[in-house]
């Protein structure tokens, strides 16, 4: 099947951003965007004129979504995985978005080899979550790589990020609250000072199940915790802040 153009797959599914009336081409059997991605692009910010990184694009979304909501003409998506890359790189053509956007097959080790230090201003990551512990893992399955630290790290993240970002530039993260601790300890050690914390609950009731950092290259010290963001209210519909996320 082809749209605008552009080759869809036979397991492939068009699904709309809900923004700009941008789409984006998932594989169900492979890996789909969750809510934390949505979520990540609603709590990052990028101002006029910058340059943004996403380490561990997947399906490219948040580029995507982040362009949509704010603009500008530089933005870089990498990850490791061939085929995320070949789809995320249709996504952006299928949006006419192949001069503000770019996509690149690349290993976070290795992104010196495309990118030079303090090349950006913003660096965002939705990283793998779990550590890879004594569970068995088909280390070539292309959800297990994206869920869990086969092959990257929570501090490839982080070191990759400090490198990346200029002086005084942003990186922002969403991740689990049980590895807070390991977080910041690795903002600390590569010089990036935890700035914006938020909890993100299910329901209002509830223990959160993520959270979203804002970290600043070279900042000072300074910890500012904004109230719980809560994704249901007591129906199990969106909140109006989550609808807004969404929909806005």
């Amino acid at each position: 099947m082809r749209l605008n153009n552009i080759f869809i797959k036979e397991n492939e599914r068009i699904d709309d951003l809900h923004r700009n009336g941008y789409l984006i081409i998932q594989d169900p059997e492979k890996f789909c965007f969750g809510v934390d991605a949505v979520l990540l692009s609603g709590f990052a910010k990028v101002k006029k004129g910058e340059k943004v990184i996403d380490l561990g694009t997947g399906t490219g979304v948040i580029p995507i979504l982040l362009e949509g909501r704010y603009g500008g003409d530089d933005y870089f998506g990498i990850d490791i995985q061939a085929e995320s890359v070949e789809m995320a790189k249709r996504s952006v053509e299928l949006n006419s978005l192949g001069d503000k956007i770019e996509i690149m097959e690349c290993d976070i080790k290795n992104v010196f080899q495309y990118f030079k230090p303090s090349d950006f201003d913003v660096v965002v990551s939705n990283p793998p979550y779990m550590t890879a512990g004594g569970a068995i893992i088909n280390k070539f399955d292309s959800k297990a790589i994206a869920r869990h630290e086969i092959l990257c790290n929570l501090e490839d993240v982080i070191s990759a990020s400090s490198k990346l970002l200029k002086f005084g530039g942003r990186f922002y993260m969403i991740h689990r609250p049980y590895r807070l601790v390991d977080i910041f300890v690795l903002f600390r050690k590569y010089n990036i000072e935890p700035k914006v914390v938020r909890f993100v609950h299910s329901y209002f009731d509830r223990e959160p199940t993520m959270v979203l950092i804002e970290g600043s290259r070279g900042g000072k010290a300074m910890l500012k915790v904004l109230p719980p963001l809560v994704i249901y209210d007591e129906s199990g519909n969106y909140t109006d802040e989550i609808f807004n996320i969404y929909y806005d």
